[in-house]
């Protein structure tokens, strides 16, 4: 698997196998579609969501068959999310390259995501398993909520705490989550089993959103293959502006969210990007960021000691340290 993290190299002959499974799942009798899945394959990331599904497998046992399918089900799902999150946001840029639907504009895009998700439920249903196809349909609802909630709340900004951890509960911690339960229920783990990675993903799935927030105000253009400060510019407020806005009085508020509202030019983003760190919202974030981290951590405890399992725990510090 090209561009694996260093952290999943030991299982480097289980993802080899999950790639060639993958590419047998892409492949199509339309040209149209051929044409955009190798564009997607060739511009792919690292492939963190299967992965994360045969390490979870392997905490418990040998992958199996169900393991690979499986882990391909995961990464169409994640791949049509993206697909249509770029059309809904209009975003230019997707790992540094141009996105699906300025490519081939954006009822191919919508048209290519939908075929994606109803691959992965098809995908799914190969397994023969119950509890696989209704872990994998309940993600895929997940998700959508969480897409639908989030443009609600784009609306008026009035987003609370609470509901950012909805909103990343549901549009990146559901996935994550599912991989590690999914990998479980691949090789048959017993229940405890099970629910200790189910609850690892979780957590790691949050603390994985908030860094992504972070890096936004962190980084400069290029760090995510897109500009910083792009979720303001989107008119999403993250935690670390969430944070800074309840240490600041009122009449800031109100500027802020105006700014948001009305579309913050490179001056407005700079004072916005001044008073998070100001008001310590940076800071805040990190530490709730790393509070979860510890969480996912702890939730690892009922497994069995094995290779696998330390790397789901160097992958949970990792989450925190990246620098994309």
């Amino acid at each position: 698997m090209k561009g694996t993290l260093k952290i999943f190299e030991p299982f480097e002959s289980d993802l080899r196998k999950f790639d060639e499974h993958f590419a047998a799942i892409m492949r199509s009798d339309v040209k149209i579609v051929d044409q955009i899945a190798k564009y997607i394959v060739k511009h792919k990331g690292k492939q963190f969501r299967p992965a994360l599904l045969i390490v979870s497998a392997r905490t418990v046992g040998e992958a199996l068959p169900a393991t690979y399918t499986t882990a391909a089900v995961v990464e169409l799902l994640h791949t049509a999310s993206l697909v249509h999150d770029d059309v809904l946001d209009d975003s230019e840029l997707r790992r540094g390259f141009r996105t699906i639907h300025k490519v081939w504009k954006s009822k191919l895009a919508i048209l290519m995501g939908d075929y994606l998700l109803s691959k992965s439920l098809i995908a799914a249903t190969e397994t023969g398993s119950l509890e696989i196809m209704n872990t994998v349909a309940t993600v895929a609802k997940r998700l959508i909520k969480g897409a639908m909630f989030e443009l609600q709340k784009a609306r008026k900004l009035d987003i609370t705490e609470e509901d950012y951890f909805r909103m990343i509960g549901d549009k990146t911690a559901s996935l994550i989550s599912a991989c590690c339960e999914l990998g479980a229920l691949t090789v048959n783990a017993p229940p405890e089993y099970r629910q200790a990675l189910k609850n690892f993903g979780e957590n790691l799935g949050l603390a994985f959103q908030i860094k992504d927030d972070l890096l936004d105000y962190e980084g400069n253009s290029g760090i995510l293959g897109k500009p910083a400060l792009a979720d303001l510019e989107e008119k999403k407020i993250t935690l670390p502006l969430l944070y800074a806005l309840r240490e600041s009085p009122e009449k800031e508020r109100k500027k802020v969210v105006k700014i948001i509202k009305n579309g913050a030019g490179r001056k407005e983003l700079q004072y916005i990007l001044q008073l998070v760190k100001e008001r310590r919202g940076l800071e805040k974030a990190r530490e709730r960021a790393d509070g979860i981290k510890e969480a996912a951590i702890e939730a690892l405890a009922p497994l069995p000691e094995s290779p696998a399992r330390q790397s789901l725990k160097a992958l949970a510090e990792f989450v925190l340290t990246r620098k994309n």
